[in-house]
């Protein structure tokens, strides 16, 4: 009897690892995951780590020089940063078409580094994160809700 129940409970637990490695399987043919295959493979390392880990990356704009961070999604998603690291004024700009995520975000990443004040025409504006913070303390990294106070 216990040798059938252990065959049993082998079984089980072959059968699930199968299970997981085929959902796994599917999952990374769907269009969301080759989109964002995709944008992982024109992501440097640095922005590929930050984007593994913070869910956003950088980007330099070819024409001014300025710092954008795009944040993961598919619109509102990309705002201006200043020489301090806090997020500014937002930018909405997305491609025409119903596209996955990953290959929004990797029209924007491209838009900027390739023909940013083109880019910057059609995108709306929107007013970067409002919050308030305790002056003399550095911002956090990552977290939108600080914006940068001026002495006065």
């Amino acid at each position: 009897m216990k040798r059938r129940s252990r065959r049993a409970g082998l079984w089980t637990l072959r059968s699930s690892a199968v299970g997981k490695l085929y959902q796994a399987a599917k999952d990374e043919k769907t269009v969301h995951a080759r989109a964002l295959r995709l944008l992982r493979s024109w992501l440097s390392p640095q922005q590929r780590g930050d984007f593994d880990r913070k869910g956003y990356f950088d980007v330099v704009g070819c024409d001014t020089g300025k710092r954008y961070r795009i944040h993961r999604g598919s619109s509102a998603n990309v705002h201006e940063i200043d020489e301090y690291g806090w997020l500014g004024t937002g930018r909405c700009f997305v491609p025409l078409g119903g596209l996955a995520q990953g290959d929004v975000m990797l029209a924007q990443k491209i838009a900027l580094e390739t023909d940013e004040s083109r880019a910057l025409c059609v995108a709306n504006s929107f007013p970067g994160p409002v919050g308030w913070r305790l002056l003399g303390r550095r911002p956090l990294e990552g977290r939108a809700s600080c914006v940068r106070v001026h002495p006065t």
